[in-house]
């Protein structure tokens, strides 16, 4: 199965609709991912969060220092 991502808008805070390429649409709520720390904990910079952007040959969710999130979790995190 693809999880290739379409489009990506900022909706509120850490939130983010998406839709993706088989139609699937849904709300991505980020702010958890900070608290799991790591790489993630980037996400506090809000300017470095707001960033994201669809990753023109792979279609992922992705920042510009190359942070992206795996796409199957993506398609599977978001909610209606």
């Amino acid at each position: 199965m693809y999880y290739d991502i379409k489009e990506v808008k900022h909706i509120d805070s850490y939130k983010l609709e998406i839709t993706f390429e088989d139609g699937k649409n849904g709300v991505l709520d980020l702010e958890n991912y900070i608290k799991k720390g790591g790489k993630f904990s980037r996400f506090a910079d809000f300017n470095y969060f707001m960033q994201f952007y669809v990753h023109k040959e792979l279609f992922v969710l992705s920042w510009p220092d190359g942070l992206d999130v795996a796409p199957e979790s993506v398609y599977s995190n978001v909610s209606k």
